[in-house]
């Protein structure tokens, strides 16, 4: 793990036809000596999938997909986000301000590495 990289986990949502949601723990992970331009999240199981990080940024605010991920909006304040592997599918509901404080983290990162290369 380089002096850069952000890690990070938040408490998310699997949604499901069940009366109830079951929490679930989600790793998020930014590491751009590998990739500058992507994040990973990983749920419970090992399985996890790398995606653009502008993908997360753009589903915020509107429905947006990159190949086995896809991000939504949900009302004002919550993010789905569809993972789909070879074992199916998961969606997972987020509070927005654990994605949006992710993201400020990786582009903070980014920022302190160029003020150090300087």
């Amino acid at each position: 793990m380089s002096a850069d990289a952000v890690r990070d986990h938040a408490w998310a949502r699997i949604v499901t036809d069940a009366p109830q949601y079951r929490p679930v723990r989600v790793s998020m992970s930014y590491e751009p000596a590998d990739d500058p331009k992507a994040v990973r999240f990983a749920l419970p199981g090992g399985r996890g999938w790398t995606f653009p990080r502008e993908l997360l940024e753009t589903g915020l605010r509107a429905p947006a997909r990159s190949g086995d991920v896809e991000v939504w909006p949900c009302g004002r304040v919550q993010a789905v986000m569809e993972f789909h592997g070879p074992e199916g599918v998961a969606v997972v509901q987020f509070d927005t301000n654990v994605l949006d404080r992710f993201l400020r983290h990786t582009y903070a990162a980014v920022d302190a590495a160029d003020q150090l290369n300087a």
